[in-house]
């Protein structure tokens, strides 16, 4: 991010007063003790590494409020309750190993913050509109990144409630102001994605969150336009005569999602091109059968003819950051399998810069009819199967409750086996390639670390410790030299090895908020 020459001045003058309680002059800020050495980061593809110790590796969890599946666990908890249920969540994900929490925020057509476009969401409270008395969205985004986890915010785009009633809705709520705006169906209540304004009204409604909070990303889950609901017909026809400019049905439809995703995309990155934006889709495209182009599957719904959401070609265009399909099969489950949808979704991002992170289904784990979810082993070999793509970038669990249930012990032994060190999240250069400077003065008595920051543009570092011999830039490679990721504390940071090693060397980096890394400093 680039700083303006005044708050580059402001910033140089809080670090120099925060150098000096540290008990360091700013000369010394720039010196180098003897013995340091920039360690420089190996070439992709030039060390060999474990597949078990990835270095870099997306590993996150949803947790979904709609309903209050995962938090708050009901509506109505004070203040205390909610905020102590979302930081154990928080520290569930830390002690997973995960590096980001997908938390929805706008579930309903409302929102966990205070939006300028839409009431407090009822799930907080029991009543839509309630002011809880705080703002969820910004004490999420405090705590996950003080646990240095990435905080993506979850927005459902065009569901508007759980029932077809407008009368459910406060009277304030856009929906009653525009009903017009809206369309009863299968038992819920959407925004029609035909109308222009609709589609505007939705990226306004996220940009309000984006702009002011300090979110990593933006997310969107399966839902464009509803499941189709057997003998029931989504009434569109309208509209569809106003806009579909000589388009068929279908082709319109997807039009207006492939609006929505454009516009979103753009909006994002004038505002802040940091910010990542991301989709999990239902993992079929189209079906074989139905398009040579499509997966050998024989599921139900296809997200390009149910859903008009055309993700194969959001890829290929790269409109995203990252794709989540979200792969809810076990291996060899006949309709749908998940190496031949992995291997569908993999072939798919190799023609694109999007990173592919699969959508795991922890919920299956000992409650399915496929016996395979019987299996303890069936989520780790899923992360066995994905170490064949270099594609595959990380995995998302569904959801929160599921992994901390760890039912039949699978989350822990995907854990152990998968999630034995911590991980980087994969870099985005597309966004911004330059890494951070490196980091200067390190100093390390014992296993208490302490150095200062080489740029602003600094958000987290990593710290590498390696026994008995110096550090290279193999070393740095994957992750079994890796011992801990830490977020940035400002000019000066310290950190100490809970489990040092004596006569042990420390290497520590700088990365920015995509994750981009500079060389390496040892002590």
């Amino acid at each position: 991010m680039d700083l303006t020459r005044r708050t580059a001045l402001t910033t140089a003058a809080a670090a120099a007063a925060t150098v000096a309680t540290a008990g360091l002059s700013p000369a010394e800020a720039t010196h180098r003790p003897r013995g340091q050495r920039l360690i420089p980061q190996p070439k992709p593809g030039t060390v060999s590494t474990d597949p078990h110790t990835p270095k870099r590796d997306f590993r996150a969890l949803w947790v979904a409020t709609v309903a209050n599946i995962d938090w708050p666990s009901k509506p109505g908890l004070t203040r205390e309750q909610q905020q102590s249920e979302l930081r154990a969540w928080l520290d569930l994900a830390q002690q997973q190993r995960h590096n980001a929490v997908i938390l929805q925020v706008r579930p309903t057509a409302d929102a966990f913050w205070p939006s300028r476009f839409e009431p407090w969401s009822a799930w907080l409270t029991g009543t839509q509109g309630q002011n809880p008395g705080w703002d969820p969205l910004a004490f999420a985004v405090t705590e996950a990144h003080a646990r240095n986890l990435e905080l993506h915010a979850w927005f459902n785009p065009f569901r508007v409630a759980m029932t077809e009633d407008p009368s459910t809705l406060i009277p304030s709520h856009p929906a009653r102001q525009h009903p017009e705006w809206t369309i009863p169906y299968g038992g819920k209540l959407y925004y029609n994605p035909g109308i222009p304004q609709v589609r505007q009204f939705c990226i306004d409604a996220i940009m309000d969150a984006v702009r002011r909070y300090d979110i990593d990303a933006v997310h969107f889950d399966d839902y464009f336009y509803p499941y189709p609901v057997a003998g029931k017909t989504f009434d569109d026809e309208a509209q569809f005569a106003q806009y579909g400019g000589g388009k068929s049905l279908a082709d319109w439809r997807r039009s207006n999602i492939n609006d929505l995703v454009y516009g979103l995309n753009k909006a994002i990155k004038r505002a802040k091109p940091w910010v990542q934006f991301g989709v999990s889709p239902f993992a079929i495209w189209r079906n074989k059968a139905t398009d040579p182009r499509g997966s050998d599957t024989t599921a139900g719904a296809q997200t390009y003819d149910d859903l008009y959401a055309d993700t194969r070609q959001w890829v290929l265009d790269q409109l995203l950051d990252y794709i989540v399909p979200q792969v809810y099969w076990s291996i060899g489950f006949t309709a749908a399998d998940y190496a031949k949808v992995t291997d569908w979704w993999a072939e798919v991002t190799s023609h694109s810069r999007t990173h592919l992170y699969i959508g795991q289904a922890t919920y299956k784990v000992g409650a399915n009819a496929d016996p395979h979810w019987n299996d303890p082993g069936e989520l780790s070999s899923h992360l066995q199967f994905n170490t064949q793509y270099p594609q595959v970038e990380g995995n998302i669990y569904f959801s929160a409750k599921s992994v901390r249930a760890d039912a039949l012990g699978a989350t822990t032994l995907l854990n152990q086996t998968w999630y034995s060190k911590p991980a980087l999240t994969p870099a985005t250069p597309w966004l911004t390639r330059r890494a951070p400077r490196p980091i200067r003065n390190l100093r390390a008595e014992g296993g208490r670390l302490t150095w200062l920051a080489g740029s602003g543009d600094t958000s987290t570092y990593a710290v590498y410790r390696v026994a008995g011999r110096p550090v290279t830039s193999a070393d740095l490679a994957d992750a079994r030299n890796l011992v801990a990721t830490v977020r940035s504390a400002g000019w000066v940071t310290c950190w100490t090895d809970p489990a040092p090693v004596a006569g042990a060397t420390y290497a520590v980096s700088a990365l920015d908020r995509l994750s981009n890394e500079s060389a390496a400093l040892t002590s």
